[in-house]
């Protein structure tokens, strides 16, 4: 796992970048045609490997649920960001997945509630789990591409 685990850090570090080398604006900024902003993809990301890891493991995430709700699927951009809600964000990007690492080297991850994706594959244990959200996470990266092309 820590080949899997590695790629993720790689994705997570690409991700903190993009907050570093745009504007508050940029980052808020919902483009015509699309629903969601850079921002928003980023905070879901790290709410989607909440959610499939240690919420599927019946364990407590690592972030709070008023940002599960502002940023699960099936939501949207409410209002713009602030530059600490956005550095909270950017906190939360490398340290949920060291601390995912960290847990499932001590063993954390006891049990698994199946889960099927929105794409018709079930997750049947927290390996599964840590292993597509790699490719969830590699999906907004390709969708935030598209976002920065659209500013």
């Amino acid at each position: 796992m820590d080949w899997t685990f590695g790629i993720t850090l790689k994705n997570r570090e690409l991700l903190v970048r993009f907050i570093n080398k745009h504007t508050l604006l940029e980052l808020n900024k919902v483009p015509v045609g699309f629903t969601n902003n850079i921002i928003w993809n980023i905070a879901h990301v790290i709410v989607t490997q909440q959610r499939l890891v240690y919420h599927l493991s019946g364990l407590p995430m690592l972030v709070s649920d008023d940002v599960v709700a502002k940023y699960r699927n099936g939501t949207q951009p409410e209002n713009d960001l602030s530059q600490s809600e956005i550095d909270v964000i950017k906190d939360l990007l490398i340290s949920t997945i060291e601390k995912t690492k960290e847990d499932y080297i001590k063993g954390v991850f006891k049990t698994y509630h199946e889960y099927t994706v929105g794409m018709k594959s079930t997750l049947h244990n927290v390996e599964e789990a840590i292993e597509f959200n790699n490719f969830h996470e590699g999906m907004h990266l390709g969708y935030i591409l598209a976002l920065r092309k659209s500013l």
